[in-house]
Parts: structure tokens; C-alpha cells; sequence
């Protein structure tokens, strides 16, 4: 990186007011979970298509999610699934993970692909399959407890397709009761992060179909209770910066998993269609940052980022370094906004001079901020380029076809 770029970039932002050795530091901080199940195979609605070197077991996925924090020093943990990542030995796999330089992330527990789950989980109205979702539940708690993991990641494929299919209302109880059990079975400083998705697989009603509902049985569960924002979940046209915000006034927002929407929810490089979405919606977490209240400052330092994305034609890692170094992107551009400069024009309701002021962040070329980043970490400035040229990608091809999917 050329030192003159940097220290032009540097001056600029001196004279708008900008601290670019804390806007360095926030960004050094910057954590963003890879998902275990993105390195493996996956596939559209129509087949899955197998890729050469994919893992062939959740040990193998985590060298691989090593290389991504290895290359952007901005991804230490795993999200893991279970029970695609299922194995003996949990212990083992911790250590494994430490031994490659990354640690196990979240939990996330699978109650959508059992045949019993066919008309819903903790929401079926059998009992015995309630029992049997809600003892995977407590088995994930166990797990995160063995792996030394606070977040457990709840997402829910009960629903229903046509009226009169089911009691919602019934359905609405006997979630809260099996989630009620799940978390007074966590430990204090675990967070049950709950998601929520308008539609899919359920084209009637989706039993935790929006924000509100998420927030609300977190509410009624307790303070351990967030609420999980996936990007892709919502229906076209949603102002998700919009519900960040409240979340963040409400102090309940867990975590994010980003990743790139063109209709519903699309396993997409984050930021691949709307980059300024996801500016914006680090516009109003920067900000609460900075609040007054130091329940909303805490939650907005708290916040669990993680992707959410499966790749079906673009190779694994590549993708996954992609997505990271987008985030850091849009998480720099963000920093830059002159919060004051804002303020002063919302207070005299300037809606032209508050918009530019956002927007004129999100202009600015970051790339010389982020080489300086980078080479003060010792980092490679170019993620991509380093990783390509590591050979790794050609090393992995002996794995041949047929790895671990889901």
C-alpha cells in the first residue's frame, strides 16, 4: 500500500472530525462467524451440486473456515449444526479447532430435516415428537456447555400450508414451553438467539414469522432471550435497519446472519445486491454505540455476526472470504459518518444535509484503511489473492466428490 494514499485518506478524514485510530480499532475488532455447513455441499431447490475438496466431516470443515481467518483475521469462530456436525467427541473437535487457530461458535440445532418433524417441531401436536424436539434442544445446550459456546441459534421451519391445518394459538403455547425448558436449562451467560422467517417451507402461516414475534417470546422467556436478524429473511422492500434500531432501543438484539437477498432468502456473498442496506444497518449499530444509555451501548458491542450462506456454484472459501471482506467493508464505511454532523442536521431538520452526511460515508474508498488495517495486524492486504495463490484450494482437490452435505 502506498504510504502518500494512506495519509491523504488519513488527513481527509482528520479534517471531518473522524478518529481513524478508533475507527482502526473497531474494525481490528470486528468478529464475524463462518458457518460450518457453507463449506460443505449444498443446492438449490432442484439438486445439489457436488463440488471436488468440499470436507468430508466437520473436522475438515473447520481447516477449512481456519483458511478464511487465516486470510481476513475477521472470522475466528464456527457456527456448527447439529446434527450435520455430530460427532463422538466434542472435546476432540474443540481442541481441533484451537489447533487450526479458530474456536466453535454458535450451536445451531436442526429440527426441520427428521421425518417426524413433517408437520412441525416444538409445535407438533403430538407430544411425543414435542418431546423429542425439545430433548435436541437440551442435548445443543449440553453441547455448547462442552465446547465452551454462549450462543445457541434457533431457527424454526414450523408452519403450516392451508387454514384450519392447525391451532395457531396452540402451536404459539407449546413453542414458548418447549423454549421455556431450553432456557432455564442455559447457563447465565448463554443467549438463546431466536430467528425468524416470513415464509418457507410454511406458505400459510410460519409460526415465528417476523421480528415481532421473535422479540416478543424473548420477552416472555427472559433476558438470556435475543432476537436473531438473518438479512435474507424478510419480504422484498423491508426496511431491516428499521428493525435494527428498535431491537437496539429495546436491548434484544443477538446477532445477525448476513447474507444476500433477491427474493426471500438467497445463500448469496453478503452484500453481493445491496451493499448500502448493510451499511445502514451498521449506521444504526455504530450509533448505539455512542448512546447515552449504557444498556443500549452494551447491546450494540454484543451482537453475535455470522453468515448464513451455502454456496451451490461458487467455490467454498473463496465465497466465504468474499462475504468477510465485504462486511469489513460496509463495517468501515460505516465508522466513517460524522454522528454530530448528523445530529446537527436532524435538530434543524435538514433532511438533505442529514441524508448526504450518512451517504457521503459510504462514498468514500476505504481500501487504503483497510491495507493499513491489515498490514498493522499482519495480515496479507488482498485476503483473496493470498488465499489464492496459497495453493490451498488445489491441496484440498484430493478430497474428490461427495463430501459432507446436508
Amino acid at each position: 500500500m502506498s504510504d502518500h494514499i494512506y495519509q491523504l485518506f488519513e488527513q481527509q478524514q482528520k479534517e471531518r472530525g473522524i478518529d481513524l485510530e478508533n475507527v482502526k480499532s473497531r474494525i481490528k475488532q470486528l468478529n464475524v462467524e463462518t458457518p460450518s455447513w457453507g463449506y460443505g455441499d449444498s443446492g438449490t431447490r432442484f439438486k445439489v451440486f457436488e463440488q471436488e475438496g468440499v470436507p468430508r466431516n466437520p473436522f475438515e470443515k473447520i481447516e477449512d473456515a481456519a483458511q478464511v481467518q487465516k486470510y481476513t483475521g475477521s472470522s475466528p469462530g464456527v457456527a456448527i449444526h447439529i446434527p450435520w456436525d455430530k460427532v463422538d467427541d466434542y472435546q476432540k473437535l474443540k481442541q481441533h479447532a484451537h489447533d487450526h487457530g479458530v474456536q466453535l461458535g454458535a450451536v445451531n440445532p436442526n429440527l426441520f430435516q427428521d421425518d417426524d418433524y413433517k408437520f412441525g417441531s416444538v409445535t407438533n401436536a403430538d407430544p411425543a415428537i414435542r418431546r423429542k424436539a425439545t430433548d435436541h434442544l437440551l442435548e445443543c445446550v449440553e453441547i455448547a456447555r462442552t465446547v465452551k459456546s454462549k450462543d445457541l441459534s434457533l431457527w424454526f421451519a414450523d408452519g403450516t400450508n392451508y387454514p384450519g391445518q392447525a391451532d395457531i394459538r396452540k402451536r404459539k403455547h407449546w413453542m414458548e414451553e418447549c423454549l421455556r425448558e431450553m432456557y432455564d436449562a442455559m447457563d447465565e451467560d448463554m443467549r438463546m438467539l431466536i430467528e425468524y422467517k416470513f415464509f418457507e417451507p410454511a406458505f400459510y402461516h410460519t409460526d415465528l414469522a417476523d421480528w415481532g414475534m421473535s422479540y416478543n417470546m424473548a420477552q416472555k422467556l427472559g433476558p438470556k432471550a435475543e432476537v436473531l436478524v438473518d438479512t435474507g429473511h424478510h419480504p422484498q422492500g423491508t426496511n431491516i435497519e428499521h428493525i435494527v434500531a428498535y431491537l437496539l432501543d429495546e436491548q434484544r438484539l443477538g446477532g445477525f446472519h448476513f447474507n444476500s437477498r433477491k427474493y426471500a432468502d438467497d445463500d448469496l456473498i453478503a452484500a453481493a445486491h445491496n451493499p448500502y442496506e448493510l451499511f445502514l444497518i451498521f449506521y444504526q449499530i455504530v450509533q448505539a454505540q455512542k448512546d447515552k444509555s449504557p444498556g443500549i451501548r452494551k447491546n450494540a458491542e454484543n451482537i453475535a455476526y455470522m453468515l448464513d450462506q451455502c454456496h451451490n456454484l461458487e467455490p467454498k472459501i473463496p465465497a466465504m472470504i468474499r462475504s468477510i471482506t465485504n462486511v469489513q467493508t460496509l463495517y468501515a464505511k460505516a465508522l466513517l459518518i460524522n454522528l454530530e454532523e448528523v445530529h446537527a442536521a436532524q435538530e434543524r431538520n435538514d433532511i438533505l444535509g442529514a441524508e448526504h452526511a450518512v451517504r457521503k460515508a459510504f462514498e468514500y474508498d476505504v481500501t487504503p484503511l483497510l491495507h493499513a488495517v491489515r498490514e498493522e495486524s499482519g495480515l496479507p492486504i488482498d485476503p483473496m489473492k493470498a488465499y489464492l495463490d496459497s495453493g490451498y484450494g488445489a491441496k484440498i482437490m484430493s478430497r474428490g466428490k461427495g463430501g459432507a452435505s446436508w
